[in-house]
C-alpha cells in the first residue's frame, strides 16, 4: 500500500485534498494485460455507519472465482455527495487487507475520472494501492453525453466542458447503460474494453456483480446471527 493521508478530515479538508491527489492520477496505456481482475462494492446499512465491503478476485481469461472476502466495519466519515471514496474506501482497504491473491487490476463499483473534481473512489484507491483501476457506475455523477446505441457495445463519450471525463457504455442490447472511467494507471479505452469483456449476461461487470452479491450475501447472514448489528 501507498498510505496518502490521515482519514479524519472535515468536508472541506477532503474536497481540498481530491483536487491535491488528482493530479498524482495517471492515465496511461496498461503496462501489462491483466491476468486477474477484482471486483469491490460496498453495502451500507440504513440509518447506521455500519458498512460491508467485499472483494473478488477472478481470472480474467474465463471469469472464474479465486477468492473472496468480506469485512464488516464502520464506515470513518459522513455521507457527502462528492467525497464518497472517503466514506468506502477504509472499508474497502480493509477488506484488501485480508487477500491472499492480489488482482492485477481492481474494478469498482463508483467513479474514477468521471467525478466533479476528477477524484472518484477508483482514482482514490488506485494512488493508495498503486494498481491500475476502474470505475463503473450504475448512475452518472456529473458530466453530459448523448444515449450510447441501443445495442452492446454502444459508447457515448461523457464530457464536462469538452473534456471527456469518462464513456458511457452499453453492456446489453436495450438495457440501461453504465458510466465508465479510468481511475489511475490505465486509459479510458482500456477501461471500457475491460468492462465489456467482464460483461457477459448481465449490465453489471461480473467482478463488481460478484462482489454485490458477496456483500448482500453476508450481510443477510450476519443480521440473522446478530440483527442489531
Amino acid at each position: 500500500m501507498n498510505p496518502l493521508h490521515r482519514w479524519d478530515l472535515s468536508p472541506t479538508e477532503a474536497i481540498a485534498l481530491q483536487r491535491e491527489l488528482s493530479r498524482q492520477v495517471r492515465l496511461v496505456p496498461l503496462a501489462a494485460e491483466p491476468e486477474t481482475i477484482a471486483g469491490a462494492d460496498i453495502s451500507f446499512h440504513r440509518f447506521s455507519n455500519t458498512v460491508d465491503a467485499g472483494l473478488v478476485v477472478l481470472r480474467l481469461r474465463d471469469l472464474a472465482i479465486l477468492e473472496a472476502v468480506h469485512v464488516r466495519t464502520t464506515a470513518p466519515f459522513p455521507y457527502v455527495p462528492g467525497l464518497l471514496s472517503f466514506r468506502e474506501a477504509p472499508p474497502l482497504l480493509e477488506a484488501w487487507e485480508k487477500l491472499q491473491i492480489k488482482p492485477d487490476l481492481l474494478m469498482l463499483d463508483g467513479h474514477g475520472t468521471a467525478h466533479p473534481r476528477r477524484f472518484g473512489l477508483a482514482c482514490h484507491l488506485g494512488l493508495w494501492l498503486d494498481l491500475p483501476t476502474i470505475g463503473c457506475a450504475k448512475q452518472r455523477l456529473t458530466g453530459q453525453a448523448a444515449p450510447p446505441p441501443l445495442t452492446r457495445g454502444g459508447t457515448s463519450p461523457l464530457e464536462v466542458a469538452s473534456e471527456v471525463v469518462g464513456m458511457v457504455v452499453r453492456t446489453r442490447d436495450r438495457v440501461a447503460p453504465v458510466y465508465v472511467s479510468p481511475g489511475h494507471r490505465l486509459d479510458l479505452a482500456t477501461a471500457v474494453r475491460l468492462v465489456l469483456a467482464t460483461s457477459l449476461r448481465h449490465r453489471q461487470p461480473e467482478p463488481t456483480r460478484q462482489a454485490h452479491l458477496l456483500v448482500n450475501q453476508f450481510r443477510r447472514q450476519l443480521d440473522r446471527i446478530s440483527p442489531d448489528a
